[in-house]
């Protein structure tokens, strides 16, 4: 335990790349600076310390990630950057010489950062590495968003080999916590007036491995905590999707009717290549299991495009197979090289030309997509946890089956509580909201 006047009245800026798993333990690490007596601030003030998680999922995010620190480096030259993350537990002798930077910390080394702090001498950036094989540990972590919603990380790691993936490199073999442990953070939210959890985590639907317990079992037990109205499955295998599961959430208090599932290519040859634990035939039966038992569900879908050994006979295959899908929304990803991964001895090699074409034929799917689910329920009404409001004083929130509303009267004090809203019109400016459903 550091002692709170270790830092005197010292600030932090925190910055954060990727998934929801890192917001979520990016949230932890400024609950521990506070603890430390460091205060969080925000863009725009000057900080003493600038903390990046970064992400390494694809070649870009390592160069966005490279980016930022060099302009926290630029824009305050007197604070010391920590980096922490997957890019940082990859290369960090690459991190370690950016500009700036003063500690880098692996992806298990988080919980220590301000501990780090603390012992730091300056000079030279101090590096804090375990190897990616002998990480074991397991910290849970729960953030709140920057509106209503938490995140509770219940599951680290991933034991997958995916041909194309780096993250088991990055964050280890799988593993989790207990159902008591998890219980205990929706509590906790519970008791901070926290409507919504969503639950987050590498492969979530490996819970549990080894203890005896599931995720299942876990998602039971966080359906009878008191308080929390709403939970949300943030990503799960489809062969961890299990029918058990999908009607547990069809029958729940509190799971919404929505699926986040990666299918990565629509094309059997393709997910071989990708050494992806399923086919489209067992892909196709979990849709419409869903479809089946929750006729609303938003079922939003991971797609890589450009992949090596995608051809384009293959990735016909995979677009036919994707249009003919009950789905709501695609999250298309152009493929990415990554160091030190399976794929890069695959042929044929797609061109980037090419890759950027199939992007947009697929981008044009998922929003036809979006478009025909969003337009169903105009003229409904709907639930929707309304979020506090923005900068520009408007406020949005979500419905149980994830369509985005902008609200165009609501009062301040609606924000927190759940709401039934009519669906008056589709609004011409969701892209301004990343492409999720907009309706106003």
């Amino acid at each position: 335990m550091i002692d709170k006047d270790t830092f005197g009245s010292r600030t932090a800026l925190f910055h954060t790349f990727g998934c929801k798993l890192n917001f979520a333990e990016t949230s932890t690490v400024a609950r521990i600076f506070a603890d430390a007596g460091i205060q969080r601030i925000h863009a725009g003030d000057k900080p003493d310390f600038v903390v990046v998680n970064t992400c390494s999922v694809t070649e870009i995010a390592d160069k966005k990630c490279r980016q930022a620190i060099r302009g926290f480096a630029r824009r305050y030259p007197e604070a010391k950057i920590i980096v922490t993350g997957c890019y940082a537990q990859l290369k960090p002798d690459e991190v370690a010489g950016l500009p700036g930077v003063a500690i880098v910390a692996g992806t298990d080394r988080k919980l220590e950062l301000a501990r780090y702090l603390a012992e730091n001498a300056g000079g030279g950036a101090e590096v804090f590495h375990t190897p990616t094989a002998e990480i074991s540990g397991f910290a849970p972590s729960c953030s709140r968003g920057d509106r209503t919603r938490y995140f509770l990380k219940v599951q680290d790691g991933c034991d997958y080999r995916c041909s194309y993936c780096t993250i088991p490199k990055a964050r280890g073999r799988s593993r989790s916590g207990t159902i008591a442990e998890m219980v205990e953070q929706a509590r906790s939210v519970a008791a901070e007036g926290g409507k919504e959890i969503v639950l987050t985590g590498v492969n979530i639907g490996d819970f549990g491995r080894g203890t005896g317990e599931s995720f299942t079992d876990l998602c039971r037990a966080l359906d009878a905590v008191e308080g929390i109205e709403r939970y949300r499955i943030s990503s799960i295998e489809p062969n961890l999707l299990t029918d058990e599961l999908i009607d547990f959430v069809a029958g729940s208090r509190a799971f919404m009717p929505h699926f986040h599932i990666p299918l990565q290519s629509g094309s059997d040859g393709v997910l071989r290549l990708m050494r992806r634990r399923y086919n489209t035939a067992l892909f196709r039966s979990k849709v419409e299991r869903i479809r089946e038992v929750m006729p609303d569900a938003f079922i939003g879908v991971d797609l890589i495009v450009g992949a090596r050994g995608e051809t384009e006979e293959l990735f016909e295959e995979s677009r036919r197979f994707v249009e003919s899908l009950p789905i709501s929304r695609l999250h298309v990803f152009t493929y990415s090289e990554r160091p030190g991964t399976d794929a890069l001895s695959i042929t044929p090699v797609v061109s980037q030309e090419e890759k950027h074409r199939r992007t947009r034929i697929m981008l044009r799917v998922s929003e036809k997509k979006l478009n025909d689910f969003t337009t169903r329920y105009i003229g409904t009404v709907r639930p929707v946890l309304v979020e506090h409001p923005r900068e520009d004083g408007t406020m949005a929130g979500f419905t149980d089956n994830y369509l985005r509303v902008k609200l165009s009267n609501a009062a301040p004090e609606m924000a927190n509580t759940i709401t039934p809203v009519l669906m008056e019109d589709t609004d011409p400016d969701a892209e301004e909201n990343r492409g999720e459903a907009v309706v106003r």
